[in-house]
């Protein structure tokens, strides 16, 4: 027997937390990268770091920490709320957990939006 593809699912809160889950996962790790390089500018000396650290002094490089900031809030609270799913003695999926890691990573990332304006 084949299974037809519900697309009713996907309007399903647990789906999207699942997607967002997923995907700041694979962009904090092809975040990792550049992480690295730049900490081995360090390595390099305080030279080589103080101009890459000028470098990001940007407009567009303090929006690209906002987001980064947001996506490890979500992703660590969405890994949170999974733990608890599995391990807890609740049952079901929780859609007011889903809520409060959407609330909690918005709220941390607006936070620090704040911190970096100011």
């Amino acid at each position: 027997m084949t299974r037809i593809n519900d697309f009713r699912a996907r309007n399903h809160p647990a789906y999207w937390a699942f997607v967002v889950h997923r995907v700041s996962g694979l962009a904090l790790a092809a975040f990792l990268p550049v992480h690295f390089w730049a900490m081995g500018l360090a390595i390099q000396g305080e030279v080589a770091l103080d101009g890459f650290l000028r470098f990001t002094d940007q407009a567009l490089f303090k929006f690209g920490e906002w987001g980064l900031v947001l996506l490890l809030a979500l992703h660590m609270m969405g890994g949170v709320r999974i733990l608890l799913v599995e391990f807890g003695p609740w049952s079901g999926l929780r859609k007011n957990w889903i809520a409060g890691t959407l609330g909690f990573g918005i709220a941390t990332s607006l936070a620090f939006a704040l911190a970096l304006i100011s």
